[in-house]
């Protein structure tokens, strides 16, 4: 083991929440370094968020070229150079990475590249991307390895070398028939995109429907979505074997309700589910305990079951969003100078970056029965808010929550252009617990979807008589 370096915080990982700590603690005056094997800010601006973000937005602008006429202006034949929307992607890429190396410069907080793994508590052995070992310790640790995609042991699926959101972010082609396994968040964004690039493209979901947290009116609404683009859905599939190499030709065989089906495609997608980083970095070594799913156990605090360690985003179990990494760091920070910050104070929201895009906040129907929370629903279609009416974007719907017993909005969800925007004024309205009265008769500006707050909440029922 070489000599053991020092330092006031040692932070492995450096996703969202774990820079933002390292460079606060780091302008603060501590000594502090970030293990890093991999990407330089973290997965969300190199291979996640923002990199499928960039490709959605491609996709949805050759949609729109594509039905430019239905708008009056004509085009010529619609072609996607997917070439240019991998480097449009990469020039993303290149641009925050410099910017992360220059806020590690600014901040005075050191970024070593290498493989991190516990050797000991609080200690941390490095092997070097470019040679070489370090050995580090820190008065505090912050473990923030966040999670990689799940590849199902299925027979000849690995074989197969599958996509994960990975590889299908960084494709120059469009695949001549996308195969999607798993109904979920980024299955289905990906699988839209891909449709919208020019792919054939199948979801096949083991499950009765797809995005089983949602309530069956959001699920059977985007199923609705995404056929009506050519997208073709098999739900109740569970698939038994694959045959074949992603890439060149695929086939996936599936047991149905109707019997067994087999399904050939170009290439494989896996979209289903994530596992934590984990495995193999020594945690044991540091006294550092696991959950059963294997995320690490953490206190409502983030504090680790070792003394002086915490964790971070999705390796601490967090819902698995970036706003949730920033908030963890929020909430360490405070606890790390005194405070007492939890993670059960939080309102959590998220949006699904599909056309239109999904957002929730609190709870849905199914929560609400699951808890016993009796609530109020409201619906209003999309069709009936103004805005739709100039945008011809009538797909969707709002859906509130409204507290049975007082006038709180305990949730809200809706599939519409703009939802994540939308959502956020209604999450100020929960976090702020004001009547829904108050937002109902808000003075919202007149021609935006946020219009629609307005008669959707004039349609939340009564409370009954006491």
């Amino acid at each position: 083991m070489s000599q053991v370096e020092h330092f006031d915080t040692l932070i492995l990982g450096s996703g969202q929440g774990g820079k933002l700590l390292a460079w606060h603690l780091g302008r603060a005056g501590q000594r502090v370094a970030v293990v890093e094997r991999q990407w330089v800010g973290g997965s969300c601006p190199a291979v996640a968020c923002l990199p499928s973000k960039n490709e959605i937005w491609s996709a949805r602008v050759a949609h729109l070229a594509r039905h430019a006429a239905d708008f009056g202006t004509t085009t010529g034949p619609v072609t996607v150079d997917m070439a240019k929307v991998r480097e449009r992607k990469r020039g993303m890429i290149e641009r925050e990475a410099a910017f992360h190396v220059q806020a590690y410069a600014s901040s005075g907080a050191e970024l070593i590249m290498g493989v991190g793994r516990f050797v000991g508590l609080k200690t941390i052995e490095v092997q070097l991307n470019d040679g070489g070992t370090r050995t580090l310790s820190g008065e505090q640790v912050v473990v923030n390895v966040g999670t990689h995609a799940a590849i199902p042991d299925l027979p000849g699926l690995r074989a197969a070398e599958p996509l994960t959101h990975i590889g299908a972010l960084d494709l120059d082609y469009a695949p001549a028939h996308l195969i999607v396994l798993g109904g979920g968040y980024i299955g289905i964004e990906m699988a839209q995109a891909y449709r919208r690039f020019g792919s054939r493209v199948t979801i096949i979901e083991r499950g009765a429907r797809l995005m089983a947290r949602e309530d069956a009116d959001v699920s059977e609404e985007m199923l609705g979505i995404l056929r009506a683009e050519g997208i073709d859905v098999v739900l109740n599939a569970e698939t038994t074997s694959v045959k074949g190499r992603s890439g060149k030709h695929v086939r996936i065989v599936l047991r149905t309700t109707s019997g067994e089906q087999a399904i050939d495609g170009s290439d494989i997608l896996i979209a289903a589910g994530r596992v934590p980083n984990t495995a193999d970095i020594g945690l044991e070594q540091a006294g550092i305990e696991l959950d059963d799913r294997g995320y690490i156990r953490v206190n409502e605090r983030l504090q680790a079951s070792a003394a002086g360690v915490w964790a971070i985003g999705e390796v601490a179990g967090s819902p698995q969003f970036t706003h949730v990494s920033v908030d963890d760091f929020r909430i360490v920070r405070d606890n790390m100078a005194g405070g007492d910050r939890k993670t059960s104070d939080r309102l959590v929201p998220y949006t699904l970056f599909t056309d239109p895009p999904l957002a929730r906040v609190g709870l849905n129907e199914s929560d609400a029965l699951r808890h016993g929370i009796a609530a109020r629903v409201a619906i209003l279609p999309m069709s009936h808010v103004l805005r739709t009416e100039a945008t011809d974007e009538t797909q969707g719907f709002m859906k509130v929550l409204v507290g049975a017993k007082d006038d709180r909005i305990v949730g809200f969800t809706m599939i519409g252009p703009e939802a994540g925007e939308v959502m956020a004024s209604m999450q100020t309205a929960m976090l702020a617990e004001l009547p829904y009265q108050k937002l109902r008769d808000a003075v919202i500006s007149h021609l935006t979807f946020a219009e629609g707050l307005g008669p959707l909440l004039s349609n939340v029922p009564a409370r009954a008589a006491e």
